[in-house]
């Protein structure tokens, strides 16, 4: 099977917004995923902090999406919105779905798995490396507008129009082909 192509981000045809810095304990950018971030062995949403976002922050939205996934629209593996812009952090798991280590307010909307959760890195085997993109949006309002019945087509609308900033860090993970 054929490499897939290296596709835009999804914030690539947003308008420039302030930068600002995002580590985790759990990824490295540029760095192949751990285990605990595949879906088939750990499938646990990495540790985040961020610092340096607009003073105007009102809240925050984290996602992850994986523009090489061969879809022809790439693919959600993360959409969480709503965040209180007192929170600088996210523990490593509390993408998991039960909302435990999230702050109150905050919602999941979504993923292109179907669940409102973290859904790990699974591309198929063969396909070359997937870039995972974990991005904070700093936001200027403390509720985006969406639901957690928003797809993450209408979350990346409403964070078109009210990101006041972003940073990002991305992952690669390759599945080989079998045998």
């Amino acid at each position: 099977m054929p490499e897939s192509p290296r596709r835009p981000l999804p914030h690539d045809f947003h308008p420039p917004v302030a930068s600002f810095t995002v580590v985790s304990d759990d990824v490295r950018d540029g760095e192949t995923l751990s285990d605990a971030q595949v879906q088939a062995a750990g499938n646990t949403s990495p540790q985040l902090s961020w610092s340096g976002f607009p003073a105007e922050t009102r809240s925050f939205a984290v996602t992850c999406f994986d523009p090489d996934a061969p879809t022809g629209s790439g693919f959600w593996h993360w959409v969480l919105f709503d965040i209180p812009a007192s929170v600088t952090s996210l523990p490593t798991g509390a993408g998991g779905g039960d909302m435990a280590g999230l702050p109150a307010g905050a919602v999941h909307a979504r993923n292109d798995y179907g669940s409102r959760d973290f859904g790990g890195a699974a591309p198929p085997p063969g396909d070359g490396p997937h870039r995972y993109v974990f991005t904070v949006y700093a936001v200027d309002s403390e509720k985006l507008g969406a639901n957690a019945d928003s797809s993450p087509a209408v979350v990346g609308f409403m964070l078109r129009f009210h990101a006041i900033g972003r940073a990002q860090l991305i992952g690669e993970y390759e599945n080989p082909a079998a045998g």
